[in-house]
């Protein structure tokens, strides 16, 4: 109770700041973001454009990935509207596809940038069922499984880049309180593995709270490989809040529209929303801290199963197994397989200049 009164009125926490703290607020501190190149996903509306716009305000170099190329461009256009001069690249990444993934990697290295800051902030809720490229749900597949393997392929960049330059690398992902929602006592894995294979009805919202389940379980595990790998790099995870995107929005209707109506009051602009990720991202009180669930940029608890050492370990090894590449050549064809360990096996023909599958 008393945490929600402190949301509704905006306290501020131990930080000095609340829910009704704004994304250029939580960065006032850091106003001087020049040294810093960043990798924003999901910039090109919502919460994440703001995050850009922000940043980019501050003086950050940007690299916005986006399934449309022309999402991109219109989002870097309106970057530079509010941001003259704001150095700002864009390339194709449709995060339900691995391979897509690995493209996007490569030709971010072949730029031969720097990268300070990951923000895995790209999400989709998915009203029916659908399966990836490589045999995964889709909203699995794109909120969490596209993004573990984006973060592994540049975690050496983002380690020699702190090295080189003495300043600290940040990983933030972006998940939601939702993944509470998920039940303790059901086995994750397992519970994918049917929906995948379906032998379960598909529940959108119960895949959703999954896809964020993952996302609190892999920074947990990601801070702890980090710290072996004795990276200069933290990663932690917030949760930005209540806000009508165009995740939700693209669900217009009678009852939708009277829920958020009736619950408007719980609701924070896009600029609130953002400023978790923010705050998280570039503030100096920040520093050093990682494996950390944020929310109204203030540390929070995660859910139980959020917090398992045990779970976050489990979904690492399933995720590293998925997403591994192995090649079978044959006399007619290169086939990649993917295999993981509820036995997905996805096969598809390397394709050279695949379209992109997706629109923003």
């Amino acid at each position: 109770m008393l945490t929600s009164l402190r949301y509704l009125a905006g306290t501020a926490g131990p930080s000095g700041f609340g829910s009704r703290t704004t994304a250029e607020e939580a960065t006032a501190a850091g106003r001087d973001l020049a040294h810093i190149t960043a990798i924003i996903t999901g910039a090109t509306s919502g919460i994440g454009a703001e995050t850009a716009r922000v940043l980019a305000s501050r003086g950050a170099r940007l690299v916005l990935p986006a399934r449309s190329l022309k999402a991109a461009e219109e989002a870097r256009a309106r970057v530079r509207a509010d941001c003259p001069g704001a150095d700002v690249t864009v390339l194709p990444l449709d995060l339900s596809s691995l391979a897509s993934v690995r493209r996007f990697v490569k030709r971010f290295l072949h730029l031969g940038l720097p990268l300070n800051l990951l923000v895995n902030n790209a999400g989709k809720y998915a009203d029916r069922f659908a399966v990836s490229e490589d045999g995964v749900e889709m909203t699995f597949a794109t909120n969490y499984l596209g993004h573990f393997l984006l973060t592994r392929l540049l975690l050496d960049k983002m380690a020699e880049t702190a090295r080189d330059t003495g300043v600290e690398g940040r990983i933030v992902n972006v998940s939601s309180t939702i993944h509470s929602w998920f039940p303790a006592d059901d086995d994750a894995l397992a519970y994918l593995d049917r929906v995948t294979r379906r032998k379960i009805q598909y529940d959108p919202t119960k895949a959703y709270a999954l896809s964020k389940l993952a996302n609190v379980l892999h920074t947990r595990a990601l801070a702890d490989r980090l710290k072996e790998m004795g990276a200069n790099v933290t990663a932690n995870c917030v949760h930005p809040g209540i806000v009508r995107t165009r995740l939700i929005r693209d669900r217009d209707g009678l009852i939708t529209n009277t829920v958020f109506f009736l619950a408007s009051k719980l609701l924070k602009t896009i600029p609130q929303a953002a400023a978790t990720t923010c705050y998280v991202a570039v503030h100096p009180a920040v520093a050093g801290v990682s494996g950390k669930y944020f929310a109204d940029c203030n540390e929070a608890s995660p859910s139980r199963l959020g917090a398992s050492s045990e779970e976050a370990s489990r979904l690492w090894t399933f995720s590293e197994n998925i997403t591994a590449e192995k090649v079978q050549k044959t006399t007619s064809s290169v086939h990649v397989v993917s295999t993981g360990l509820f036995g997905l096996q996805a096969q598809s023909s390397i394709v050279p200049n695949r379209a992109m599958a997706l629109a923003a």
